[in-house]
């Protein structure tokens, strides 16, 4: 057995989380580290899906008559659980996902802050009350849970986004049904163990949680059941295109969290120490596989080459290898096709006048695993290829000479998620950050563009989906609205006047 399966065995051994792996077909456990296959896990049939979403629709009809309070100690229990855990689920994430230990920690970590925030917002599910045009009248509105929340997460961050949806909708009164990530489907069973621990544990009922697995014939039955009141879907803007006109087919809701373009503008006041620093863990932590990843540096003309030469200094100093290694501070592509990816982006970018620092593959761990340099490119202007994502470490560099060009510049592209400015001016940071300023969902003064915490609303614009998840209202999302009418007189008058006798 070697290192790694080891590895795998001791994580779910540690997570009470067993699985049978087979040879034959079905879902890959695959580990990016190396490319060991670990061996199949089996994927949900249409039946299975069929009846996972009515089991969860079953129990929500009970679920969501318990006091928000009650709902959220299965919440807490996990949180708690994923607190004792911490360490071994940290692990199963670097194995399957190939993030470095500090970051796969952190990502365990947004798990247990979502899960501390959600209880908390189970005591302040709060409506209003308004003032009616009627004498005797009372208005005010109240939110109820939805019912069953479909969430299909993505591989690079196969366990916070889960987290974040279902504690939420949990809370709210939901039940959940999940499909991860076709290369992550252990740590998945491992995160379903755990929420069915914490349901023993408080007398909930598990089957307010379903995992289904599978690829995209698993999500279109999400998709298309009308059970499914809300479809929470973190991908690509091309499954978004297929996802969003689907759901809305037959009026249900969605909540989508797709591409980032993410752009950060330096101005000539920046500190340029602390842009440095910003910069590269954007651009190439997780290597560059993150919906909020830093992928075009906007730098005005007069810091732009010594910006861009700190930058490619602090990249060769990162090494890049094998994630379980100490010091190591990029892991691995999650495959070649990721990798070929990259390279034809680059390849393209040369051929549009770039030039080109770094992206060469880096052998860590044999042909199986695919491991690079991340890279920099210097561009003459933000062509096609730099107004398109691309899922790896590749930093475009574009200059300007007045603010008013870098916001125009930030802006044009498809994509709104995450953004940010290096100044020390507060007016070019207000600028930033008002109505004709930064046209995404998260907009930084001083910061790069990942790093979100769950206090605030994670989500984006355009093409990004308009989905908003974890902090401040995000929970209404997953409820619905009823506005109410009281009348406590012994007349009936009719609003805006009318009158009917």
């Amino acid at each position: 057995m070697s290192t790694l399966h080891t590895r795998l065995t001791d994580a779910l051994h540690g997570l009470d989380a067993p699985v049978a792996l087979d040879t034959g077909s079905g879902l890959t456990a695959r580990s990016p580290i190396t490319g060991e296959r670990f061996g199949t896990v089996a994927i949900s049939t249409p039946d299975d899906v069929d009846h996972a979403i009515t089991l969860a629709h079953n129990a929500f009809v009970r679920w969501r008559t318990l006091p928000a309070p009650q709902r959220a100690a299965v919440v807490r229990r996990l949180g708690e659980l994923l607190s004792e855990h911490k360490a071994t689920l940290a692990a199963l994430v670097t194995l399957e996902a190939g993030k470095i230990e500090s970051e796969a920690l952190g990502e365990v970590q947004e798990m247990i802050d979502i899960c501390e925030f959600a209880v908390g917002l189970s005591r302040q599910l709060y409506g209003r009350t308004m003032a009616s045009e009627r004498p005797g009248h009372r208005l005010m509105e109240t939110w109820h849970p939805l019912g069953v929340v479909g969430v299909i997460s993505a591989f690079n961050f196969p366990v916070a986004v889960w987290s974040w949806n279902t504690a939420i909708a949990l809370v709210c009164g939901d039940t959940v049904v999940w499909k991860p990530s076709e290369a992550t489907p252990l740590t998945a069973h491992a995160c379903a163990a755990l929420l069915r621990q914490a349901c023993l544990d408080t007398g909930a009922d598990p089957d307010v949680h379903q995992l289904v697995q599978g690829g995209g014939a698993v999500g279109e039955r999400l998709v298309d059941d009308a059970r499914v009141a809300l479809l929470s879907a973190t991908g690509s803007v091309r499954m978004g295109r297929i996802v969003a006109p689907r759901v809305a087919a037959r009026f249900g809701r969605c909540l989508l969290e797709l591409g980032g373009n993410n752009g950060a503008v330096v101005t000539q006041s920046a500190d340029i120490e602390l842009a440095v620093r910003g910069i590269v863990f954007s651009a190439a932590g997780t290597a560059g596989q993150r919906c909020t990843t830093l992928r075009r540096l906007i730098a005005h003309r007069s810091v732009a080459d010594e910006l861009t030469d700190r930058i490619a200094s602090a990249y060769a100093r990162l090494r890049v290898g094998d994630p379980f290694d100490e010091g190591v501070l990029v892991g691995p592509l999650i495959d070649e096709r990721a990798y070929d990816g990259m390279q034809t982006a680059l390849d393209k970018a040369r051929s549009d006048g770039g030039d080109v620092t770094g992206g060469e593959r880096v052998d860590v761990n044999g042909s199986e695993s695919f491991y690079v340099r991340p890279a920099i490119v210097r561009m003459p202007a933000q062509t096609s290829v730099v107004r398109e994502e691309t899922f790896a470490p590749i930093l475009y560099v574009l200059t300007y000479d007045t603010l008013d060009e870098a916001i125009a510049l930030h802006n044009d592209v498809p994509q709104g998620l995450s953004s940010s400015i290096f100044t020390t001016d507060q007016r070019e940071a207000e600028r930033f950050l008002a109505a004709d300023g930064s046209d995404c969902g998260i907009a930084n003064v001083n910061i790069g563009t990942s790093g979100a915490e769950i206090g605030g609303a994670f989500g984006g614009e355009k093409e990004t989906g308009g989905g908003r998840e974890s902090g401040t209202d995000a929970w209404q999302g997953y409820m619905r609205r009823a506005t109410n009418t009281i009348n406590y007189s012994d007349e009936l008058p009719l609003a805006q006047g009318v009158d009917f006798g």
